[in-house]
């Protein structure tokens, strides 16, 4: 099948992708970049390690897909490009995929990335370490190399969005030469990550800096442009936003600067700030509940602190428009949304009266029980957005003790199911089977952060995300999917607050910031500085 048919059959894009992949291209070909100089870029907060796989994290992905790299990248309109794979195809069945490797590829110690690696890689490196990775792994039932510079593998079924695991943030190529048989999490392989990107890790001064260097033998003739990439770690937000503003750095994105702060950003001269960038990881942002802890068992009580509160004041006073309010657990910007569902309106009123009808009456001082609230440890907007909930839910008779850790402890408490509420938001991928199911179906509650921590079960959900993981025809996924979301929208397992659009603003001289799907995500092999 060639590309284009396989777009057509299983993304329902039908474009040619070369001339895609030009268009995504048409900034770096309207002026020669220049080769040189150091980009200094915000990375908030401190990842706790650069190896994909071993961590997942927002923070983890920025940085070190600078370093590693997946067989495909993808367009804004989530077309497949060529990466670490130059060519590739899928049989008509939709079962057999066939990847041609790029011939002078080499890992950071000058090993050269065959497909072993890609084999060791897919099959035991993330399928051990990625709950989300695994479920969708485990359908290969065979993998061959025919020559070192192919990789084969045979679906047991046909699976729709399949090439959308392929992109470095859900499937790195690592080193077979330095991860098999070893502890993946514990090697002392992670504390030099070796991959095939255009950046090398050369230095990580804990708390000041990361230091990337160009890597000399990258696979690109001639790239990447950058020498240098630096990521500062600047834990106060107003030096971040300082760094900005005086050219000190002159990158940032995530949750590097507050949603606070860039109004006043967008007037300086010298910056832009983008939105664009975000369209594979759609992150969804949600108040996590724990369903064995006291009342977020009952979904009465999951409903009352859904209407009160007030969603609309969380994107436009908190995030300043930075986002919109979600309406459904699959963001609109996620295939298989569904227009016509909704959440609960804001109303503090129904709030109460549910409350009531849960057994739970105001006591003395007009508190019906107290929560505690884990707040996310990625900035002061968190910690507002921690406050808010608090005021919100004092207003119908909830206490809520905020909690802070630091992004470490964060993810052991919501791995090990040490928490009543927090904030989480993850990325879907494009796909409701890559990144949405993994939060609601049974077989995911694990001791694993990112996983179904809330502990949240229901029989039909399990049985509708399995057809829409295991059908082949868009339309019967279209309705299994548009049932889970009727579905989860009534029983409310998380709380689902708001649509996510990070900003990326960066120095005008900073050239090829976003043209993938994946933004600051992407390898940055051809970004480079003018002036």
């Amino acid at each position: 099948m060639t590309r284009r048919g396989l777009m057509a059959a299983s993304l329902a894009a039908p474009v040619l992708l070369h001339a895609r992949a030009s268009q995504a291209q048409g900034t770096a070909a309207s002026q020669q970049p220049r080769r040189g100089g150091t980009l200094t870029s915000l990375l908030t907060p401190e990842p706790p390690v650069l190896v994909l796989g071993v961590n997942n994290q927002g923070p983890t992905i920025i940085a070190a897909t600078k370093i590693f790299q997946g067989l495909l990248k993808f367009s804004p309109t989530l077309e497949p490009l060529p990466e670490l794979a130059k060519s590739w195809t899928v049989s008509p069945d939709g079962r057999e995929y066939v990847f041609r490797l790029q011939e002078n590829a080499k890992f950071h110690d000058g090993r050269p990335c065959t497909a072993d690696d890609v084999i060791f890689s897919m099959s035991k490196f993330h399928t051990e370490l990625s709950p989300r990775a695994r479920a969708i792994l485990q359908r290969i039932q065979e993998y061959t190399a025919p020559d070192p510079h192919t990789v084969r593998f045979v679906l047991d079924a046909p699976f729709e969005p399949m090439l959308l695991m392929f992109d470095a943030a859900n499937v790195c190529i690592v080193p077979k030469h330095l991860y098999d048989g070893q502890d993946y999490r514990t090697t002392p392989a992670n504390q030099r990550p070796t991959g095939t990107g255009p950046f090398k890790f050369t230095e990580w001064q804990r708390g000041n800096f990361i230091r990337l260097d160009r890597f000399e033998d990258y696979w690109k003739p001639g790239q990447p442009y950058l020498d240098t990439l630096i990521y500062r770690i600047v834990p106060d937000s107003q030096s971040r936003r300082l760094a900005m503003e005086t050219g000190q750095a002159q990158l940032s994105a995530a949750s590097d600067i507050e949603p606070f702060d860039v109004p006043q950003l967008r007037q300086r001269p010298n910056l832009n700030v983008e939105t664009k960038g975000w369209e594979l990881f759609s992150p969804l942002m949600w108040l996590e509940t724990n369903h064995r802890s006291g009342p977020l068992g009952d979904v009465r009580v999951r409903k009352a602190i859904s209407h009160a509160i007030d969603r609309n004041f969380i994107a436009q006073r908190l995030w300043f428009g930075v986002g919109k309010p979600a309406t459904s657990p699959i963001a609109s910007t996620t295939r298989f949304h569904d227009p016509s569902v909704s959440l609960p309106a804001f109303n503090p009123r129904t709030a109460m009266e549910l409350l009531d009808a849960a057994g739970h009456r105001a006591g003395a001082g007009g508190t019906r029980f107290t929560i505690k609230h884990l707040v996310l440890p990625y900035g002061e907007v968190w910690t507002r957005l921690g406050e808010y909930i608090r005021q919100s839910l004092r207003q119908v008779g909830i206490a809520v003790e905020l909690e802070t850790t630091d992004p470490g402890g964060w993810a052991r408490r919501i791995a090990n199911w040490e928490y009543d509420t927090s904030i989480n938001f993850l990325y879907q991928y494009g796909d409701p089977t890559l990144g949405v199911e993994r939060t609601y179906v049974s077989t995911n509650i694990q001791k694993i952060v990112f996983t179904n921590t809330g502990g949240y079960s229901n029989p039909r959900v399990d049985e509708l995300f399995a057809r829409g993981r295991t059908e082949r025809d868009p339309n019967v996924r279209r309705a299994a999917f548009s049932e889970v979301q009727k579905i989860l929208t009534d029983e409310i397992p998380q709380i689902w607050l708001m649509e996510m659009a990070f900003p990326t603003i960066h120095d005008r001289k900073v050239q090829n910031v976003i043209q993938f799907s994946t933004g600051v995500h992407a390898s940055f092999d051809d970004v480079y500085l003018t002036g």
